[in-house]
């Protein structure tokens, strides 16, 4: 059985972002926003692993890509506002891009399949 690189990069980002999350000092709000929108990435795209359809597949990959575009905007917040340092930015960024181009390219290939 093939390894699910999607489903393994999305767990690892919810779960590193998390453990920073419980070692950094920032505003709570930040800190909430950041968990909930990197843990529904790795939520969404377990989802999708089970849709109903290509379209529900389809459907919630869109939502993970979104959330990925959510957690890169608060991590370049943390980044801003001294929260982070840039090698963890970079780090969780670069993350965040191999998910991204994953998804977009995952989409892709899902739409034309459905035309």
């Amino acid at each position: 059985m093939s390894k699910n690189y999607l489903l393994i990069y999305s767990e690892q980002l919810a779960t590193d972002i998390e453990l920073m999350c419980q070692s950094i000092k920032a505003p709570s709000n930040t800190l909430f926003q950041i968990r909930k929108s990197s843990s529904s990435i790795y939520a969404n795209i377990r989802e999708a692993n089970y849709g109903q359809s290509k379209a529900d597949m389809l459907s919630k990959f869109e939502i993970a890509l979104k959330e990925c575009s959510e957690t890169e905007g608060w991590l370049q917040l943390l980044i801003n506002t001294n929260g982070i340092d840039k090698e963890i930015y970079k780090k969780y960024r670069n993350l965040c891009g191999r998910i991204r181009r994953m998804l977009i390219s995952s989409c892709k290939t899902l739409k034309e399949s459905l035309k």
